[in-house]
């Protein structure tokens, strides 16, 4: 028999039963990972051109199927454990099942942080991304870089606190309208290159370090995948969550997996799988293919119109982070992990009003740290938005990979009773030994200032740790007198 956690559904502070469909709770985690946005940014990362100097060179796609391959294992446990649990709290409650109660609290500080943050970060990034693209290719500024970003960030609080439902669409229309844009760009650039083409990119011999380098590329690989469990968080306001979180987030992978592999390929292709040409494109490898410039394929037109759906995609991934944030907020807090009035909902909304609230305070105050203290987060070189982001998506990006490593940790035996042990162990072991490595990936010669990020993810780690033994011991002490308040006297029982 399949154990299930306790369910929350019948709470006055769960959010509202919506009856998000199928295709609501896959635009979650699509929009969370967002395509467009880590196709356009990590060719490089994955090629070489990173802080260790290490990577797959034109043999990139090869090291994205890999990478896909351990994700549909961490994609299994999380379907396998979505059977069983139908809470928002998502990976939170799946650590808690493997590995315990405390365990799972501090996972659940620790993902949620990551979240958060992560979230927090993509704010500065595409204010500052709209600001300078309209700076460059059209000479206005209607408004300074932290006009944009207090704008969009109004807009986002404004979708999130609306309700799921139009949350999760406007996640929905903003990337099949990116994604569709650059697959058939993609598909125009491979047929460009006509004979050019070759089955190389998926051959480890073409590697600059053979299979060392595919397999430090695949850490990177995991990155884009980040969020594709964020269907999870929408448990409770699924129609059929037992049915649709799994399928949602198995297709998530599989369908962002198909992008990324023929993304990475045609933009290998597209620089004739020579290294060198794609060093001097490593800033915006994308805008430098759909550009008219030498070498390109586009026009100034299609650069623009790629401008325009890399942005609507960062709109997108804002979105569905801050869905997923205020949904673990949520949880964490109705479960005594966080403050109570964190728990708390609309009555007319049904969205979590206390997780709306701490999401937007948290993002201005992002916003107002890159822009008051901007030499507290500097980067040589970088304009102070991408300084932030670099920052900050460091720490959630490090989050996120701990937990995927927890969860992988403890699912022999948070799914001990599953019928398929020999699967669990198989997916288990994938994804700890997936994980382990790009966790290794995110502080192995990554320089100073950046390292720093990943070590206050670990400082973090240890506090969430610190916090969970602490309040576990107080709930502990509690939960008999609790009982007691709670057990009906016996005149109650009389009547």
């Amino acid at each position: 028999m399949e154990r299930t956690m306790p369910q929350a559904s019948a709470s006055p502070d769960a959010p509202r039963r919506n009856g998000l469909s199928l295709v609501d709770v896959v635009a979650q985690s699509v929009g969370f990972m967002g395509p467009v946005f880590s196709v356009s940014i990590l060719l490089p990362l994955l090629v070489g051109m990173n802080a260790a100097g290490r990577g797959a060179g034109s043999a990139a796609p090869l090291a994205v199927l890999i990478a896909t391959v351990g994700m549909l294992a961490l994609g299994w446990i999380v379907s396998a454990y979505a059977r069983r649990v139908k809470t928002a709290g998502s990976l939170y409650n799946y650590v808690t099942l493997g590995l315990g109660q405390r365990a799972g609290a501090a996972a659940g500080l620790m993902y949620y942080a990551g979240v958060l943050l992560l979230g927090a970060a993509i704010g500065p990034l595409v204010g500052g991304y709209l600001h300078d693209t309209l700076a460059a290719e059209f000479h206005v500024q209607p408004l300074p870089v932290w006009g944009w970003q207090l704008l969009i960030l109004v807009g986002v609080v404004a979708l999130v606190y609306v309700g799921v439902e139009f949350s999760v669409r406007s996640q929905l229309v903003l990337s099949l309208i990116s994604v569709g844009v650059l697959l058939i760009f993609f598909i125009y650039v491979i047929v460009k290159v006509g004979g050019g083409n070759s089955a190389t990119a998926f051959s480890p011999d073409t590697a600059q370090d053979g299979w060392s380098g595919i397999l430090f590329a695949v850490l990177y690989g995991v990155l884009l995948f980040t969020g594709f469990e964020a269907a999870a968080n929408l448990a409770e306001e699924a129609k059929d969550p037992q049915r649709h979180i799994p399928k949602a987030v198995t297709f998530s992978v599989l369908a962002a997996a198909v992008f990324f592999l023929i993304g990475t390929y045609a933009q290998v292709a597209g620089f004739h799988f020579d290294l060198n040409v794609m060093a001097k494109a490593s800033g915006a490898p994308l805008n430098a293919l759909a550009g008219g410039s030498p070498g390109g394929y586009g026009s100034t037109s299609w650069g623009r119109l790629v401008e325009l759906v890399v942005f609507l995609d960062m709109i997108a991934v804002y979105v569905g982070i801050s869905v997923s944030a205020t949904r673990g907020v949520l949880t964490m807090a109705r479960d005594g992990w966080l403050p109570r009035p964190l728990a708390t909902v609309s009555i007319r909304r049904g969205s979590p009003t206390g997780g709306t609230v701490l999401v937007g305070m948290a993002y201005l105050a992002v916003i107002g740290i890159s822009h008051l203290f901007p030499r507290l987060l500097e980067l040589p070189g970088a304009p102070s938005y991408l300084a932030t982001y670099s920052w900050f998506s460091t720490f959630g990006i490090f989050c996120l990979a701990a937990i995927y490593l927890m969860m992988a940790l403890g699912a022999p035996r948070g799914l001990r009773d599953h019928p398929r042990r020999w699967l669990v162990w198989l997916c288990a072991a994938v994804g700890v030994m997936l994980t382990a490595g790009a966790l290794f990936g995110s502080v192995y010669k990554v320089p100073s200032p950046t390292v720093y990020a990943t070590y206050f993810a670990l400082g973090w780690f240890v506090a969430a740790t610190v916090i969970a033994v602490f309040v576990g011991r107080r709930r502990a002490r509690d939960e008999p007198t609790r009982a007691m308040r709670e057990r009906p006297s016996a005149s109650e029982c009389r009547g």
